[in-house]
């Protein structure tokens, strides 16, 4: 197992597909999770990008917030290569609610953005571990890196239920890395706003312009 391999979820826009041209650039095999066919077009976009920098692709179509999804995207990945030495936990959800508006955040908006933030993120570092821990060897580890946010430890971000999910996601990497060390290491990146990926396609291209033109 000469190839080193990266699995990432929501890696068709943003900060998942940044991450999957980085490692591509890097002479790394990129498994670029797709979410269905409103996001393909982006998907192959960066799988085209990728190829371009000689990386070997695999696309795969994943809800991380259904369990059988995330076994088959992780025995689709295994299969192709036999390993996988990074995960990405990149995918997730939101809805541009302001923090003062308690009344628009019900229990049902609660449930939607945590079963993709933390639960789907969860689901599929569990679906990965047996192929993570026999892909770490004695000169190296396995990695499962999750993608959080400055709104987890700052209480901003697009809603309530969006940071409270993020701050999840830290509790979970704490306890996932205590638990699956020594081969496998999981750590989180807290990042702030970023250009283009899961805003833009919340807000949709005219609000974000305007967000984007008076930040």
């Amino acid at each position: 197992m000469t190839q080193q391999v990266c699995m990432v979820t929501g890696a068709a826009t943003g900060i998942g597909a940044a991450t999957t041209l980085r490692f591509a650039s890097t002479g790394w095999a990129v498994a670029i999770g797709n979410f269905d066919d409103s996001t393909r077009e982006s998907a192959l976009a960066v799988e085209a990008q990728c190829r371009q920098l000689g990386a070997e692709t695999l696309i795969f179509d994943a809800d991380v917030g259904s369990d059988a999804d995330c076994v088959a995207a992780v025995k689709a990945v295994a299969s192709k290569w036999q390993c996988i030495d990074a995960l990405v936990n990149c995918a997730g959800t939101t809805r541009f609610i302001p923090h003062g508006d308690l009344a628009a955040v019900d229990d049902t908006e609660f449930e939607r953005v945590y079963r993709v933030n933390l639960i789907g993120m969860f689901q599929m570092t569990r679906a990965a571990v047996r192929v993570l821990r026999d892909s770490a060897s004695a000169s190296r580890s396995a990695s499962v890196i999750n993608i959080s946010s400055l709104a987890s430890l700052n209480g901003t971000g697009s809603s309530i239920a969006y940071a409270a999910s993020k701050g999840a996601v830290n509790a979970l990497t704490l306890s996932l890395a205590r638990n699956l060390a020594p081969h496998i290491r999981v750590n989180a990146l807290a990042p702030s706003m970023v250009d283009d990926g899961l805003p833009r396609r919340v807000l949709g291209e005219a609000a974000y312009g305007k967000d984007s033109s008076t930040a």
